[in-house]
């Protein structure tokens, strides 16, 4: 299970156009994107569930972010970023290894998902479509450089902001979906919700890269 919590954290969700050394944004995906991230920063915290599929493999898992932290737990696996490192969990293994985050780990947060099409991805709108009965705008992205992924494709619901459903295409053309569901938003939490606690792993072993 740790090859699926490391495919879904390398994930990047991430009229006239914007051009920044070749880099082309249309408008109208500009203004939802944007929309959707004001959205997120004006939230304490978010939570959702989520369900992940690549190939024939399927899981779910939920994720709580404070857009500067956040916990993910997928099919017994557990990563969670303090704001310095990252945790990652994996209770089949018996194994935590904590490392500083990379650019990838560091952006896993919805915003952040969101944010990186301001300098990483070529934007354009791709009309409408209905999932589950809501309609949403559909906005395809493609990465400015080569970073493993041939396109990312979102869907939003514009009305209330939220991203529920996006496609990734690797350039070996492997598709993985993450479908977003349930969303709650400035709940009270633990305050130890985004806190590594050592004394609960004293039988796991423990590296820190």
């Amino acid at each position: 299970m740790k090859n699926a919590i490391q495919s879904f954290s390398i994930v990047t969700f991430l009229g006239v156009s914007l051009m920044t050394f070749g880099q082309t944004i249309d408008t109208k995906s500009k203004t939802i994107l944007d929309d959707v991230t004001k959205s997120y920063k004006a939230k304490k915290n978010s939570y959702f569930k989520f369900a992940y599929t690549s190939g024939a493999s399927s899981q779910t898992g939920i994720f709580y972010s404070d857009n500067n932290r956040y916990k993910l737990k997928i099919m017994g696996t557990e990563q969670i970023f303090d704001g310095n490192k990252v945790y990652s969990i994996s209770d089949e293994d018996k194994e935590v290894t904590i490392a500083k985050p990379n650019d990838n780990q560091a952006a896993f947060s919805p915003l952040s998902y969101l944010d990186s099409y301001k300098k990483d991805y070529n934007v354009s709108y791709s009309g409408k479509k209905t999932i589950s009965g809501i309609p949403v705008d559909v906005i395809k992205m493609t990465p400015v450089k080569a970073n493993g992924l041939k396109s990312v494709t979102l869907y939003v619901n514009t009305p209330q902001k939220k991203l529920i459903k996006l496609e990734q295409v690797s350039t070996n053309n492997d598709l993985a979906v993450i479908t977003i569901s349930n969303y709650k938003e400035n709940q009270t939490l633990s305050p130890s919700i985004f806190t590594f606690d050592k004394s609960k792993y004293q039988n796991y072993l423990i590296t820190e890269l």
